[in-house]
């Protein structure tokens, strides 16, 4: 008499074959773990040479201002395109733009280009999320596309102005790039800076962002793929 089949076990499958354990100390444990910070995409590395991670794309509104340079914010552009979001770029110097657009997304558009105060609605949604980049000079007028579920703005700024402490106070994310001693010293006192890291606002490198939010803050190095610096350059503050 046959012995009966093994029955399946129901949601685990059959049973497999049987291995020893293999065991390992705990520092050999802790030599397997890896710098992977939260879903997102990449925009540089911490002072510990850590990938730092910014979840652009997000269920809930989501803004971010950035005082800094053109370069940072087109690469910012890139990764996100990167990650599947349509980028639409709100922009008063296309020129400075057009290269980018057409070479992202081999062939696809996937970033858009338009005129100060003309985006349309984006219809951004989970399977479609949308960053919007508004590049719109020292004093922005307020868009008439704002954040909102799956769509996330980002705000560049080249310098401090006057309607910088409003937007910083309203986002979510803020990075300040090298800035003059006196601006330094006014966005420490926006975004409660230590005094180190406000002293350290006027001395950063090129392509260096002390990200803040209200609770944390980061120095990112953003170093740029070969295909980056193809296309836009070397790290630089100026425009």
């Amino acid at each position: 008499m046959s012995a009966p089949a093994a029955k399946p076990r129901i949601g685990f499958g059959l049973v497999g074959p049987r291995r020893d354990r293999h065991a390992m100390t705990m520092d050999q444990l802790a030599a397997l773990t890896l710098p992977v910070g939260d879903d997102g995409m990449v925009i540089g590395v911490d002072a510990e040479g850590r990938p730092a991670v910014l979840g652009i794309n997000r269920p809930t509104p989501y803004d971010v201002t950035l005082i800094g340079g053109l370069w940072t914010a087109q690469v910012l552009a890139l990764r996100a395109a990167a990650t599947g979001a349509r980028v639409t770029v709100e922009t008063g110097r296309a020129p400075a733009w057009t290269a980018l657009a057409q070479a992202a997304g081999g062939g696809q558009q996937c970033i858009s280009l338009h005129d100060v105060g003309r985006v349309p609605p984006q219809g951004a949604s989970a399977g479609s999320p949308v960053v919007v980049v508004r590049d719109c000079g020292m004093r922005p007028p307020r868009g008439r596309v704002v954040s909102g579920p799956w769509q996330s703005v980002l705000t560049l700024l080249p310098y401090l102005s006057p309607v910088a402490p409003r937007l910083m106070e309203k986002s979510g994310l803020v990075g300040v790039q090298r800035v003059s001693p006196d601006e330094a010293r006014q966005i420490g006192r926006i975004m409660h800076l230590p005094q180190g890291e406000t002293e350290a606002l006027s001395t950063l490198a090129d392509g260096v962002t002390l990200w803040c939010t209200p609770r944390d803050r980061q120095f990112v190095m953003t170093q740029a793929t070969d295909a980056e610096t193809g296309l836009l350059g070397s790290a630089r503050r100026m425009d």
